[in-house]
C-alpha cells in the first residue's frame, strides 16, 4: 500500500494540530473541518479499512474508541456529537488508512 497524507504526518513530514497522540493513535483537527469540533482519530498502524480491520486488532479499535470519548470530554461536546468512519469508495472514502470523525459542535442533522 502506497503512503498516505496520514503516514506523512505520523512521521511528522507533514505539519497538523495534533490534540492526543500515543505509540498507537493519533488524534488530529481535520483541516477541512464540517462543524465547529472536528478530529480524526487515526490509527498509527497502517490498515486500509474499517473491514480490513483482523480480530487481533479489535483492541486497537477498542483504544480508538476510548480516546474518542476522551477527546467529546475534553472539547465539550460529550452531549452531542457524531463518530463516523467511511469504508469504501461507495462510502466517500478518500484517504485509505483507518481512521474515525468525531464531529460536533452544532446540531447535527439526521442521517438517513
Amino acid at each position: 500500500m502506497s503512503e498516505t497524507i496520514f503516514t506523512k504526518i505520523i512521521k511528522g513530514e507533514l505539519p497538523s494540530e495534533k490534540l492526543f497522540e500515543n505509540d498507537r493513535v493519533i488524534v488530529i483537527k481535520d483541516i477541512h473541518p464540517c462543524a465547529p469540533v472536528h478530529l480524526l482519530i487515526i490509527s498509527k498502524k497502517v490498515i486500509k479499512d474499517f473491514q480490513s480491520v483482523k480480530p487481533e486488532e479489535m483492541p486497537l479499535i477498542a483504544e480508538m474508541l476510548e480516546i474518542a470519548q476522551q477527546m467529546a470530554h475534553e472539547t465539550g461536546i460529550q452531549d452531542g456529537y457524531r463518530l463516523l468512519t467511511n469504508n469504501g469508495p461507495a462510502a466517500g472514502q478518500i484517504i485509505f488508512h483507518l481512521h474515525f470523525h468525531l464531529i460536533g459542535g452544532r446540531q447535527l442533522g439526521a442521517l438517513g
